[in-house]
Parts: C-alpha cells; sequence; structure tokens
C-alpha cells in the first residue's frame, strides 16, 4: 500500500503523525511511504531522516492525496482538503465528527474510508490510541493553568505549590479518566491542593489507593447537562481564576467555552481566565509525535497490510475505528449528532 503522511495546518499544529523510525517499519512490511516536505520539522524530525529511513519527500499535499491509498494526519482534515479526498481513499486521523457536521457532510461526499483514531475501541472499552494524546493534555492542562495563573498573564498571582508557610492552590479536577488522573497528578506533584470529583465510585476506590495525600477524591452527581460548568457558576469563582477545557474538541465541558488556538490560547468571561485550546498536545510536539506514532503505528501497519476490510474483520478495535465509509455513517454517535442513518460497517465491506 502507498501510505501519505500529511504536514499539519492547522494553526501552530507541530506535532507530525508518523516519525522516521515509523517510516522504516513501515517499509520493512513493503509498503512505499510519501512524506510530505516539512511535515516533520515542528517536531524536530528532518525531511532527510525521513529519506533515510525509506520515504519519499513529496512537495505538496495535493500529490500525496492523488498517489496514496490512505493518507495519515493528526488533526482533522481542513476545508481546504475536502476536494481532494478520493473515493475509496482511506483516511485514518483523529476526526471528532460528533462536533463537526460540516467535515462529517464532506467525507460522506468524498466516499472515503474514514477511520477515526479516537473512537478505536478496546474489548475493555479502553480507547488505545486516544490515551496518549490525553496523557499529554492532561499534564498540560496543569503546566497551562500554572502558566496563567500568574500575574502578568492576568491570573490571580499564586504559585500553584504555594511555599512554606504560605497555601498552596487549590486545584479541582472534573473527571477520573485518563486526563483527570494525568491533570491530578502533575498537580499534586506541583504541591497544589487537589480535589478529584467523578461520579463512578468504583474508580475513586482505585485512585484512593494510587494517588498521593494531597488528593482528595470525592463523588459528584451524574450530570444533567452536556455542559457541566454553567455560566452562573463561573460567576462565582474568584476574579483570576484559570479554567482549562480539555474536551473542547469535542464540543467542550463549560456553557462560556469556545475553541482556541495556541497563537492566541485564553479569553477572560466574568473574570475567569478560560484556556481552551483544541489541540493542546501540539505544543509539545516532540513528545506527543512520538507517543502517538507508539500507539497508532501497530494499527496502521495492519491496515496498509491487509486493507482496511480486512484489517477490521481481523481486528475489532479497528472496526470500532469506522466512522464513514462509502458515504455512509458507520459509527453510532456521529449519526446520533447529526439525525443520519446509521449503517454497520459490516453491510460495506463486500
Amino acid at each position: 500500500m502507498i501510505v501519505g503522511v500529511l504536514k499539519e495546518i492547522k494553526t501552530l499544529e507541530n506535532r507530525a503523525c508518523m516519525t522516521p523510525s515509523g517510516v522504516e517499519e513501515m517499509r520493512g512490511h513493503g509498503n512505499e511511504v510519501l512524506v510530505e516536505k516539512g511535515a516533520g520539522i515542528g517536531s524536530g524530525f528532518e525531511d532527510k531522516a525521513y529519506q533515510a529511513a525509506g520515504a519519499e519527500i513529496v512537495k505538496m499535499a495535493k500529490e500525496i492525496y492523488e498517489r496514496a491509498d490512505m493518507v495519515m494526519h493528526v488533526k482533522e482534515p481542513l476545508p481546504s482538503e475536502y476536494p481532494l479526498i478520493r473515493k475509496g481513499q482511506i483516511v485514518f486521523t483523529y476526526l471528532h465528527l460528533a462536533a463537526d457536521g460540516k467535515q462529517t457532510k464532506a467525507l460522506m461526499k468524498s466516499k472515503c474510508v474514514a477511520i477515526a483514531y479516537e473512537t478505536v475501541q478496546r474489548l475493555d472499552r479502553s480507547l488505545p490510541l486516544l490515551v496518549p494524546m490525553s496523557e499529554v493534555a492532561g499534564r498540560m492542562s496543569i503546566q497551562e493553568g500554572a502558566k496563567y495563573l500568574e500575574s502578568p498573564t492576568g491570573g490571580s498571582g499564586l504559585l500553584l505549590g504555594g511555599v512554606p508557610g504560605v497555601d498552596p492552590a487549590t486545584v479541582l479536577v472534573i473527571g477520573a479518566g485518563t486526563v483527570g488522573m494525568h491533570a491530578a497528578k502533575m498537580a499534586c506533584g506541583l504541591g497544589a491542593k487537589v480535589y478529584m470529583v467523578d461520579a463512578y465510585l468504583p474508580r475513586l476506590r482505585y485512585l484512593s489507593e494510587v494517588m498521593s495525600a494531597n488528593c482528595f477524591l470525592l463523588k459528584s452527581s451524574p450530570a444533567t447537562t452536556p455542559k457541566m460548568v454553567t455560566r452562573e457558576m463561573i460567576k462565582t469563582m474568584k476574579k483570576g481564576s484559570v479554567m482549562v477545557d480539555v474536551a473542547i474538541d469535542q464540543g467542550g465541558c463549560f456553557e462560556t467555552s469556545k475553541a482556541t488556538t495556541h497563537a492566541d490560547p485564553v479569553f477572560t468571561v466574568d473574570g475567569v481566565i478560560h484556556y481552551c485550546v483544541a489541540n493542546m498536545p501540539g505544543a509539545v510536539a516532540r513528545t506527543s509525535t512520538l507517543a502517538l506514532t507508539n500507539a497508532t503505528l501497530p494499527y496502521a501497519l495492519e491496515i496498509a497490510d491487509k486493507g482496511w476490510a480486512k484489517a477490521m474483520q481481523d481486528n475489532p478495535d479497528l472496526k470500532s475505528g469506522a466512522n464513514v465509509i462509502k458515504g455512509k455513517v458507520t459509527f453510532g454517535g456521529v449519526a446520533e449528532a447529526f439525525g443520519l442513518e446509521y449503517v454497520p460497517v459490516e453491510k460495506l465491506w463486500g
């Protein structure tokens, strides 16, 4: 199979979807790899490193779309790319379609095979291609929150961990999944007073065994609205506090959230600073690229070696990643979000 590694074009997105070592492994399986010129520069991987691994460097994304059987990204295709996607072409990347009707319709129109990193799911319901970026985003949320608590950035002027004789800052982590756990670990490590809330008691029991003494675990009531933090709640917060919405690429969990970029990451509502960058891990591109390739490469190899249909038949994980196939929506959550017909992917294998 011809596999295309595209350069990211989202604002200040510096990650790459494959490292040179990933290219070398792809080549070792007999696949051809095209890498768009400069695709790895933001992550510290130069074109010559990809060439040494056996890739062909291609100047324009258009040529990769024209030649590749499968194209890979980190972030979702942007509108300028929609016309380039070919019928039957495999698009393997983060898609987050349930929050993006325009992209969903474009992928349906193209009749491509769109496989989303974030919905690839193991039998134990874990999300192996979402986990590494969730780990990065969770840790980054505290790093960014600490930065914007500083006075020069408009924050309340608190040092997250305090110093002897001065109280540390208080951090509230909503949700005890992968993102929340890594956020809490980072905040605890910096010495903050950390509260973590979640509705699932067995998870809290587990975390009580592994988290440090400055992490306090509380059971919350099940959310009754998609927006877990309302505008009225925000009005009660201290001025100069910071909120980090790690779920913004899926629509956000704060009522006042709106997507921002690394170029202009924050805005203020009722005196509370909001950090809502939709591609947070792109700011630590080297770490993120290495972590992402570690997770995605085995699945990409399986698709490249077998073709998408056989790979999904052999591997239930990949089957769950099917979002839009041949113009049909094959993921229930996306179909429900836009009132579209859901078609099981098994009906489209032939």
